[in-house]
């Protein structure tokens, strides 16, 4: 699957998911670092990628409808270190195995996923 890792999370997070067989790439790869919110999802659309971001704005169902995005994923951590990142990874990657991402929004916090839409 192939995702965009917004400016706001760590690097790490992309290399973990190429790792695990995944096309990951980070906003910063892309020169769009600074870019408006819906230049940055429009250019994941096209793309086909997923996006992956701390940034709330994202879980407007509103303004981003999950059906018009290969996905979305939001990230409501209140540690939001590159260590505990690290840790919540595994638990997004297990969840693909079993949920689909395209069309939906998955708000992912310390405990428990939440999915919008599909």
């Amino acid at each position: 699957m192939q995702f965009k890792m917004d400016e706001n999370l760590h690097p790490d997070l992309a290399e973990f998911f190429c790792e695990h067989g995944h096309d990951a790439v980070t906003v910063w790869d892309e020169g769009l670092r600074g870019k408006s919110d819906s230049v940055i999802v429009d250019k994941c659309r096209d793309e086909g990628r997923a996006l992956l971001s701390f940034d709330l704005g994202f879980a407007d169902i509103r303004v981003y409808p999950p059906d018009r995005y290969p996905g979305l994923i939001v990230l409501r951590m209140e540690n939001q270190s590159r260590q505990r990142l690290m840790e919540i990874a595994p638990r997004i990657l297990e969840l693909l195995k079993r949920e689909p991402l395209k069309g939906r929004l998955w708000i992912v916090d310390e405990s428990s996923v939440r999915v919008r839409g599909g």
